[in-house]
């Protein structure tokens, strides 16, 4: 019997899946604003994956570690990036793998659903709180899991992308399977859409992955208590104020 896969993440070309130049315009303003205090210039992308948000961290004259738990991802973002800065390492193992004293961190993306237990987040932010510089800020993104929770969602709005190689077009769909206690298995899945062809609709890649929702309620008391100051909670990364039917959960914390 075959133990756990290694690197799931390996099997989606998830940069392929996001506009990412529009993505960047979009939460430009919000991650230019939040970080304009930094104490330093040293900076966190807190699961990083292919390393777009430390690309553009870097291109506003921070010096920034891509940290990420997917071998896989690094390496496609140490192909884009050879001069850059990645470490290998799970959020629950900062303490060991960056040095103290950093300006500012991030962590975008739906990373944080991925420790399913209160004790690995209290460790995370602990561990964050530890490596950031007084007055540090901290801008946390996740989906806004108090609406998807509530309401039962189980899918997200079909993503289509221009196709590479054999042409067609690129479908990323992601579904969710609820268990309680918001726990839920997350599957998002790579297919391929080539109208005529047969099948027209081929799956590439798919996987589970096993996520707890957390919200906003146990984000706040999570991060006041590893020492940070909650000071803005948004809706989304353009500003929005965060509602129960807000897109995201977005979090400025800062390290007292």
């Amino acid at each position: 019997m075959s133990g756990p896969e290694p690197d799931p993440y390996g099997r989606i070309a998830y940069r392929g899946l996001i506009a990412w130049p529009e993505r960047l315009q979009r939460e430009a303003p919000l991650l230019q604003r939040v970080l304009a205090g930094a104490p330093s210039p040293r900076a966190l992308d807190l699961g990083c994956g292919s390393g777009e948000h430390t690309r553009f961290l870097t291109g506003l004259g921070f010096e920034v570690t891509g940290v990420d738990v997917s071998a896989s991802q690094l390496d496609a973002a140490r192909e884009l990036d050879p001069q850059g800065s990645y470490v290998e390492a799970g959020l629950t193992d900062l303490a060991g793998a960056i040095p103290g004293g950093q300006g500012a961190a991030i962590c975008v993306g739906n990373t944080l659903p991925h420790l399913c237990e209160e004790a690995e987040v209290r460790a995370f932010f602990s561990a964050l709180a530890g490596g950031l510089a007084p007055g540090a800020p901290f801008l946390l993104q996740l989906l806004n899991y108090d609406r998807i929770l509530a309401r039962g969602e189980r899918t997200f709005p079909v993503v289509l992308r221009p196709g590479e190689g054999e042409g067609g077009e690129t479908v990323f769909l992601r579904l969710m399977t609820h268990h309680g206690g918001g726990r839920l298995t997350f599957t998002p899945a790579h297919l391929r859409y080539r109208p005529g062809a047969e099948p027209p609709l081929e799956l590439i890649a798919a996987h589970d992955v096993a996520i707890r929702g957390w919200c906003r309620v146990e984000v706040e008391a999570l991060l006041r208590e590893a020492g940070f100051t909650v000071e803005e909670t948004l809706g989304t990364m353009t500003g929005e104020p965060w509602g129960p039917a807000s897109s995201d959960l977005v979090v400025v914390a800062r390290r007292a």
